[in-house]
């Protein structure tokens, strides 16, 4: 096996690392986002919206169904708040995210 091999396997390992980080970051915001959404929305048993937090992310792809998810439930039950206001958390979230699973 040639250095340019070893460099190519070496580069689709941190690929595949990077990758996987990336989904469990996301995984890990959008359980953070559904913790928050509940707590704005005053559930006594928050769990089961985390839960379907979780799983509309993978209705489709991208960011957009979670997005759509909280900020409908939120302001279904009264809240103000925008959808600019969710995306401002789920980045921040998402940033908490990701230097969490980094230092783990």
């Amino acid at each position: 096996m040639t250095t340019f091999d070893d460099r190519e396997k070496g580069f689709e390992r941190k690929f595949a690392l990077d990758a996987e980080q990336e989904f469990k970051a996301t995984a890990r915001r959008n359980r953070m986002l559904g913790e928050w959404a509940a707590g704005l929305m005053g559930l006594e048993s928050p769990e089961e919206y985390v839960r379907a937090v979780v799983k509309s992310d993978f209705e489709m792809p991208g960011d957009d169904d979670v997005l759509r998810k909280v900020a409908g439930d939120l302001k279904g039950s009264g809240l103000e708040t925008t959808e600019g206001e969710v995306r401002m958390k789920m980045d921040e979230l998402l940033a908490q995210a990701r230097e969490q699973i980094k230092n783990s």
